[in-house]
């Protein structure tokens, strides 16, 4: 069939052609935004999940519903050792200025604009703004402008104590989108990748706003243990944010998601390449739409059978292997490497032909959590010593601790893929 015409879109970020298995999630939000237009107190949502089970496309969906209610929205992606303090100052400036045209007092936008560059350019007291690198880099970040052409307020959001800030700084633009009938939303990806007196400010920020019924709420995504991420800084934060679940999808979903944009091609798949491409996938969005375009390309005619999807899959696996999971791997060093590996071969689940499996003993499923313990028993190592590996591993994102005591794979299929490269 025609390449030029496939439909599918495996990329970070990148929206599929058909948004399935996500309706719960978008009629939540609307809900929200209702609720938060009509007065009504709400609370901010963080949305978990695995690598590749679409929590940027999702996030990046729910900014549109925002903007298609003339909330102020902006975005941003939250990284290891990096203040949030000017990220978050470009997204409210983004936010403020799709409010700006509507506000009847100039006045006013440019005094909240005073405060958000006194909070910008504002480092932590004794540091530098929580970066952690000096010299050069420090001096260049001293003469860093926000590009906001209003004088610096001064006593507002400017304390350099992260919390007292977000507080005051998020108030004001809250009272800014108030002024004229609306709200603001803030977006951030990654968000366990926030440091701890962040990820603290920006709980407290967002319990002062719910008492107070201000109309600015946070909307995060990060992965499975940002709830414990968020409940170590605040013991509150288990009732401050909405939580939601993103797991890959349903059968139904899954279907959807292929034979949607293929009808709008005039194209049609048998049931048993639905079945097949189903297994391949396991319901994972980014596996659905890698196997989908790679079995396109193969694919002489519609309808699309079994055969096409036999023909493809390798094609498919190649390029997972390389831009999926190799680049991760890579990013591994020698001793996280063998930590990984330890961990895919303790994490593999058996179960026996026909009850689930793939018709080898290893489910599609995710590799299932492995005690932190039998890793080190494995490698014949004390824990301690092990502890290096695994913190790093943690924060360069590949595995995550989800229960104290043991570690999963932060990417579906990651065991599976490790077990079949050679050491």
């Amino acid at each position: 069939m025609d390449p030029v015409r496939n439909p599918y879109a495996p990329g970070a970020g990148q929206r599929p052609p058909e948004l399935a298995g996500r309706g719960r999630e978008l009629e939540v939000f609307d809900i929200v935004l209702e609720r938060i237009a009509r007065g009504r107190p709400e609370r901010s949502l963080v949305l978990t999940g695995l690598r590749g089970v679409g929590k940027t496309v999702l996030l990046n969906t729910l900014r549109s519903q925002a903007i298609n209610r003339l909330w102020g929205t902006g975005k941003i992606e939250a990284r290891p050792d990096q203040s949030i303090r000017r990220p978050v100052a470009a997204a409210l400036h983004m936010a403020i200025r799709e409010l700006a045209p509507r506000h009847r007092a100039p006045d006013r936008i440019d005094d909240f604009l005073g405060v958000l560059k006194a909070f910008a350019l504002r480092s932590a007291p004794g540091g530098s703004g929580g970066s952690g690198r000096s010299g050069s880099a420090s001096r260049l970040r001293d003469r860093w402008q926000p590009g906001i052409d209003v004088p610096a307020a001064t006593g507002r959001a400017d304390s350099g104590d992260i919390e007292i800030d977000l507080v005051e700084l998020f108030t004001d633009a809250a009272e800014v989108a108030a002024d004229v009938g609306t709200g603001v939303a803030v977006f951030l990806d990654e968000m366990q990748d926030l440091g701890p007196e962040d990820v603290s400010g920006l709980c407290a920020a967002c319990h002062e706003l719910s008492q107070l019924g201000a109309p600015l709420i946070v909307v995060g995504a990060g992965l499975p243990h940002l709830p414990a991420v968020l409940s170590a800084a605040k013991s509150y934060s288990e009732r401050l944010f909405r939580y939601q679940r993103i797991d890959r999808l349903d059968r139904i979903a899954a279907d959807q998601a292929l034979c949607a944009p293929a009808a709008r091609e005039q194209v049609e798949y048998e049931p048993k390449a639905l079945d097949l491409l189903y297994e391949k996938s396991g319901g994972y969005p980014y596996f659905v739409q890698a196997y989908g375009k790679a079995t396109w390309d193969a694919a002489p005619r519609s309808p699309v059978t079994a055969a096409d999807v036999r023909v493809a899959a390798p094609e498919a696996e190649a390029e997972l292997a390389v831009g999926f999971f190799g680049s991760r791997f890579e990013r591994a060093t020698p001793a996280e490497r063998e930590y990984m590996r330890a961990m895919a071969a303790l994490s593999r689940v058996e179960t026996p032909d026909g009850e689930g499996g793939n018709g080898s003993g290893d489910r599609d499923d995710m590799d299932a959590a492995v005690p932190t313990a039998e890793i080190a028993r494995s490698l014949g190592r004390k824990p301690a010593s092990l502890s290096p590996a695994r913190d790093a591993l943690i924060k360069k994102g590949l595995i995550y601790s989800g229960e104290r005591g043991t570690v999963a794979f932060t990417v579906p299929h990651f065991g599976r893929y490790l077990r079949t490269q050679p050491a």
